[in-house]
């Protein structure tokens, strides 16, 4: 589990010290820092396995370009600094890393105190991570395959492409946290709980699943519930995007399990308010079993169904925490800021800055 964050000198993250807990909120409005905190933790796990000399910017995770993009505008020094601390079971790790400014080069001459054999014993580094990022596979007439990411790895990808495959291969296994049930799934195999959490976005979905034979393709189509009868098939393309959307979410926080890290952007993405709000309480229960999910959301919708799950004990108050991102703007410079949001007992916030949560209020005003 990753038990502190600092950032030095790296876009707008002039100096940055975050203590993230099992659940964690990143927001704020855009352009304020979020991704570039969550790139900063893709990029130490890109180059685990690079030697320590170098720190290329570009690679599976995350592409930046350049040094001259990579360090903060108003930079009075020549480095760049990650320190990254971690704890498992009875392990912890003091990881730092320096990177030497140099404007046009893509791969960064580093100092970095780490070996792979000692990185791959924390989740970050290993099989026990989970990345999806904000521009996931749009629905598609079929879905390839990938055994290395899917078979030996345990991934759905970046974007959720393997996560149909994922489906087909481990679908009809026993999702491993009894947590994370839904109390109207059919079983507890992860099929069954796929069609029960994604039955809140739209009800009554359930998914059908074909490997093509002689290929490295699977198909995928839906069909809905008519009383005690299916309909016909529905390829994903004649479906709402917010199912193929939300499909790898679902998939990677029933897959979550303890001290996972699972870094989701945006999952929202074409979602209605009242499946963003059970999204959020699945969320809340993929975190209570001990997986650590850092998740970039401008949901409303998504804070609020953290905050009934915390109210209704499914998630204790200790374990979630939101990190607000705002600028700091001044004569010479400007640099993002963290501000920490708690959630109390009965889903209270402990603070309400300027733009976070406000625009209903905002907009009502203006029809009064």
């Amino acid at each position: 589990m990753i038990k502190n964050i600092h950032v030095l000198n790296f876009k707008s993250l002039k100096d940055i010290q975050y203590s993230p807990k099992n659940l964690n909120l990143l927001m704020g409005l855009n352009g304020m820092g979020k991704s570039s905190f969550i790139q900063s933790l893709l990029l130490l796990r890109q180059n685990k396995d690079t030697k320590l000399s170098r720190f290329f910017l570009n690679g599976p995770y995350t592409e930046i370009g350049k040094g001259k993009d990579a360090m903060y505008q108003d930079n009075q020094g020549d480095t760049i600094f990650f320190q990254c601390d971690m704890e498992e079971g009875a392990e912890s790790l003091s990881l730092r890393c320096e990177l030497k400014y140099q404007p046009e080069s893509n791969a960064l001459d580093s100092n970095c105190s780490w070996s792979v054999d000692e990185l791959n014993k924390y989740s970050l580094f290993n099989n026990n991570f989970q990345y999806l990022e904000a521009d996931r596979s749009a629905p598609a007439a079929d879905y390839k395959t990938s055994y290395i990411d899917v078979v030996e790895h345990k991934q759905v990808g970046t974007q959720g492409e393997y996560a149909v495959h994922y489906l087909n291969k481990y679908g009809n296994e026993k999702i491993a946290n009894p947590l994370l049930f839904h109390p109207q799934a059919k079983s507890d195999i992860l099929l069954h709980q796929i069609d029960a959490w994604l039955g809140e976005i739209s009800p009554g979905v359930k998914l059908n699943i074909t490997e093509i034979q002689g290929t490295d393709k699977v198909l995928l189509d839906y069909q809905f519930s008519k009383g005690t009868q299916f309909s016909n098939r529905f390829r994903p393309k004649n479906v709402g995007f917010g199912i193929s959307y939300v499909l790898p979410v679902i998939v990677a926080l029933l897959k979550a399990n303890r001290d996972e890290v699972i870094i989701i952007e945006n999952p929202e993405s074409h979602i209605h308010p009242h499946g963003q709000v059970e999204l959020g309480k699945l969320i809340s229960l993929a975190a209570a079993t001990g997986a650590q999910i850092f998740v970039e959301t401008h949901s409303d919708h998504i804070v609020n169904g953290v905050r009934v799950a915390v109210k209704e004990k499914l998630i204790e108050k200790e374990m979630v925490r939101i990190a607000y991102f705002d600028k700091i703007t001044t004569e010479s410079e400007q640099y993002s800021k963290v501000e920490i949001i708690r959630i109390d007992e009965n889903g209270e916030l402990s603070d309400y800055p300027r733009d976070f949560m406000d625009e209903w209020t905002n907009q009502l005003l203006k029809l009064i």
